[in-house]
């Protein structure tokens, strides 16, 4: 049995699974009501579930599963009902007979969690279709050597499609090994727009691009 975590952390468990993406403080709000802040945020971030991160000029959080978080809403999906609470209520027991079922079908189906919720819709894992063609497609473009670095400020006005989508699919492409991203070691080089086309992960922005063959 999975550690039980509460109602509000949970349902922010939840959230950024069927999301499976960053999302921010506001958004959270828009969704379901609340911010993930205080203790309820550092509690996850120190149980290893969610990365959150400061960004944008207001320095607001951003949050994401990590692969632990993942891996915990798969053991929730058969917990049988909801952590204990006081004045818990019968919607709440209704939604976990609906996730024992959806954790059915991923037995049935032999699938995981992020093959089915991702960032957007779409097939290959939740992304958009062609995404990762049109990134490989643009790098295919810039690079001038087998297996060579790219610009992500190079790489981005090329693809047409929202940051938060291109990030997510090179993210996916970095953990399976098809694609590494690293930092620009020169930082005087870099210019504003490589600051804002970096993608971050792991607490570092990464500047540059190299897809596997």
């Amino acid at each position: 049995m999975t550690d039980r975590l509460g109602h509000k952390q949970t349902a922010a468990m939840f959230t950024l699974m069927v999301l499976g993406r960053e999302v921010p403080n506001q958004e959270l709000a828009e969704l379901v009501g609340f911010t993930l802040t205080g203790t309820e945020r550092t509690g996850l971030n120190k149980l290893g579930y969610v990365d959150s991160e400061r960004t944008g000029p207001k320095r607001s959080y951003v949050h994401q599963l990590s692969d632990s978080g993942w891996a915990w809403c798969e053991k929730e999906l058969v917990a049988g009902g909801p952590p204990p609470q006081r004045g818990q209520s019968p919607l709440a027991t209704a939604l976990y007979v609906l996730l024992g079922g959806l954790d059915g079908y991923l037995r049935r189906e032999n699938k995981r969690l992020f093959q089915v919720f991702g960032s957007g819709p779409g097939s290959n894992g939740g992304f958009p279709a062609d995404l990762e063609e049109r990134i490989r497609a643009a790098y295919r473009e810039l690079v001038r050597e087998p297996r060579g670095w790219v610009a992500l400020v190079d790489l981005r006005p090329k693809l047409g499609a929202p940051p938060a989508e291109v990030d997510a699919v090179l993210k996916e492409l970095s953990r399976a090994g098809k694609a590494h991203l690293v930092p620009e070691h020169n930082r005087k080089v870099l210019t504003a727009a490589d600051h804002e086309a970096a993608i971050r992960i792991g607490g570092e922005d990464n500047h540059l691009l190299s897809i596997e063959a």
